[in-house]
C-alpha cells in the first residue's frame, strides 16, 4: 500500500490533476496524494480495458536479511511474500498502487523473470486511481470513498491469490504440504489429498412403473421351442445384435410360448423363411438395466432384465509419490499460464506427463497453450491443441500402430469377414493418460477428451458457465457414452499462486 511520505522529482505532491509533464509512462499513469492514503497512481487520460499498464521488476530479499535489516525500515510498508518465501519489493508503480475491493487493475506474477504484470480489467477514465486487489486480510482501515462505487466489466477476483498480503515475517507459520514427508508409498486419503474427487452421478433408480424409460424394440413369437437355439444362432449372425439391448435377456417365456427380442431398428426385420415362426411385432422394453431389487421385479414385467446393482464408487488409491508426481505437473502449468499471459494469449494451459504408473503408454510429456488469439482460429483451445501434438507425434513416432486391424477377405458363403476381436481402444490417442489444465475444458475439448479415451481430468479453476466436466455439463457423467474417465478439481491454498480467472463465459 503507498503511503503518506512525500515524493522527489516530478512527481505530484497534491490533490491537483494529472498534468501531461508529470505523465510517468506511455499510458499515461501518473502519482497523485489523496489524503489518508497517501501516494497513489491515476490516469491522466483514457485507458482502455486489458492495456498493460506496468510491468514491475521486484528485488528479492532472503528471509534472513529481511528479518535482520528490511523489516526494521520504510521497505516493511512496501514489501510482500514471494512465492520461494522471500520477500519482494515491486519496482516503478508496483508499489504505489493502492488497494480496491473493486480494482481496475488485475496482476500477474512472472517468476522466471521476477517481475509484476499490471493490466487493466476495464476502461479506466482520466484522474480515476488505479488500483489492485491485496487480498482479504489487510492490516489497514478502509478510507477510500470508490470502494462504495459499483464496478463497471471487471474481471471476477474474488479468488484471486492473495500474495501482496504483507505478513509479519516473525509470527509467519509455513504449512507443510502432507506428502512432503513421510514413506512415499503411504496412501492418501480424504482431506489429506490436494484434490476433490468428482462424483459421477451417471444414473437415477427407476423404482416405480412411472418412472421406468421404455423403448420399442421388434419381436417374435417361437411356438415351437425346438427352433429357439437355431433363431439364437440365426440372430448372432443377421448383424441385428447392438449394445442397446445388451441389458435385456433375449428369451422371454410365457406359458408355452417363447419371445426373441430382435433389435430396436426402424424398419421391420427379415426373418428365416425355413423355421416356423410368428411375425415380428413391436413392444415396449426397458431402457437400463434394473438397479435394485424394486427396479428388477417392475421391469421384468416389462419384459426380462438385467440385475446390475450400482457399486458404490471408490477412488483410485494415491500414494505421496503419485501426488507429488501430479502437483510436479500443476505446478508446471501455473509456471506456463504465466508465460501465457505475457504473451497475450488466454491463460489457459494443458499439460499430460508421462504416466505414474507405466510410462511405455507415454515416452515423453506435453504441455500445450491456448492459441485462439495468435491464431485467430476458434478451436485452438488448449485441450485441443494438446490433444494435436500428441496426435501429431504418435504419427511420426509409429505411423503403424494408429492404423486399424485390416478388414478380412470375404469366406466362401460370400458374408464378410468379421474380426473376432474388437479395436476398440486399442488405438486411442490419451488411453490411461492424465490431463493438468488450468481451467475446466469446455464442452468441446471435453467431449474430444471423451473420444480420445483419456483417464483423468485434473482442473483448478472451475468454470460453472461453460465447463464441460461439471461445469455446464458433465460430458463423461451424459447417458449413452462409451467412455467414462474421472475428474478432480486441485485445492488452491489461500495464498498459493493460482491461475488468472477468466470471464465465466469463456470457453475454456
Amino acid at each position: 500500500m503507498a503511503t503518506t511520505s512525500t515524493s522527489s522529482g516530478g512527481f505530484s505532491t497534491t490533490n491537483s490533476s494529472c498534468r501531461s509533464n508529470w505523465v510517468l509512462n506511455r499510458e499515461g499513469c501518473c502519482i497523485k496524494i489523496t489524503e489518508g492514503k497517501g501516494r497513489g497512481v491515476y490516469a491522466s487520460r483514457v485507458i482502455p480495458p486489458h492495456t498493460v499498464i506496468e510491468v514491475s521488476p521486484v528485488l528479492l530479499f532472503t528471509r534472513t536479511e529481511y528479518e535482520d535489516y528490511g523489516r526494521h525500515t520504510i521497505l516493511d510498508h512496501y514489501t510482500f511474500k514471494w512465492q520461494d518465501g522471500r520477500m519482494a519489493l515491486a519496482l516503478g508503480l508496483g508499489s504505489i498502487f493502492n488497494h480496491s475491493s473493486h480494482p481496475n487493475v488485475t496482476y500477474m506474477i512472472d517468476p522466471a523473470h521476477e517481475c509484476i504484470k499490471y493490466t487493466s480489467t476495464r476502461a479506466i477514465n482520466p484522474e480515476e486511481e488505479l488500483c489492485i486487489f491485496y487480498g482479504h486480510k489487510l492490516w489497514f482501515d478502509l478510507v477510500d470513498t470508490a470502494e462504495n462505487l459499483e464496478p463497471q466489466v471487471c474481471l471476477d477476483q474474488s479468488d484471486q491469490s492473495e500474495f501482496l498480503d504483507i505478513l509479519a515475517i516473525d509470527i509467519e507459520v509455513d504449512e507443510v504440504e502432507p506428502w512432503v514427508t513421510g514413506d512415499p508409498n503411504d496412501i492418501l486419503e480424504g482431506d489429506a489429498l490436494p484434490f476433490i474427487w468428482k462424483k459421477l452421478q451417471i444414473d437415477e433408480e427407476e423404482e416405480s412403473m412411472e418412472d421406468i424409460r421404455t423403448m420399442q424394440a421388434w419381436a417374435v413369437d417361437i411356438l415351437d421351442s425346438k427352433y429357439i437355439a437355431t433363431m439364437l444362432k440365426w440372430l448372432k449372425q443377421s448383424g441385428l445384435e447392438s449394445d442397446a439391448l445388451s441389458h435385456l435377456k433375449r428369451i422371454r417365456k410365457r406359458d408355452s410360448i417363447s419371445t426373441l427380442l430382435l433389435s430396436v431398428s426402424s424398419s421391420i426385420p427379415k426373418l428365416p423363411t425355413n423355421v416356423d415362426i410368428g411375425d415380428p411385432y413391436q413392444i415396449s422394453v426397458p431402457c437400463n438395466p434394473a438397479l435394485t431389487q424394486t427396479s428388477l421385479v417392475i421391469k421384468n414385467t416389462l419384459w426380462p432384465t438385467v440385475y446390475a446393482p450400482r457399486r458404490k464408487w471408490e477412488p483410485e488409491k494415491w500414494s505421496i509419490a503419485k501426488v507429488q508426481w501430479a502437483h510436479d505437473a500443476i505446478n508446471h502449468i501455473l509456471r506456463k499460464t504465466v508465460q501465457a499471459t505475457s504473451s497475450d494469449e488466454l491463460p489457459v494451459v494443458a499439460h499430460i506427463p508421462k504416466p505414474f504408473e507405466d510410462e511405455a503408454l507415454l515416452s515423453r510429456s506435453f504441455t500445450a497453450k491456448d492459441t485462439r488469439i495468435s491464431t485467430g482460429h476458434p478451436l485452438r483451445h488448449a485441450a485441443m491443441n494438446i490433444i494435436r501434438n500428441v496426435a501429431d507425434w504418435r504419427a511420426k513416432t509409429s505411423p503403424t500402430d494408429l492404423l486399424p486391424d485390416p478388414p478380412k477377405p470375404a469366406t466362401s458363403n460370400g458374408n464378410l469377414g468379421i474380426s473376432d476381436t474388437s479395436s476398440n481402444g486399442a488405438n486411442y490417442l490419451l488411453t490411461g493418460l492424465t490431463l493438468f489444465i488450468t481451467h475446466e475444458p469446455c464442452i468441446m475439448c471435453s467431449m474430444a477428451l471423451l473420444h480420445s479415451r483419456v483417464k483423468e481430468v485434473f482442473y483448478i479453476i472451475p468454470m460453472p458457465q461453460t465447463g464441460g466436466c461439471g461445469g455446464s455439463a458433465c460430458l463423461p457423467a451424459l447417458k449413452g457414452v462409451n467412455h467414462r474417465f474421472s475428474i478432480a478439481q486441485w485445492r488452491s491454498r489461500e495464498g498459493s499462486a493460482a491461475p488468472a480467472h477468466l470471464d465465466e463465459h469463456i470457453d475454456a
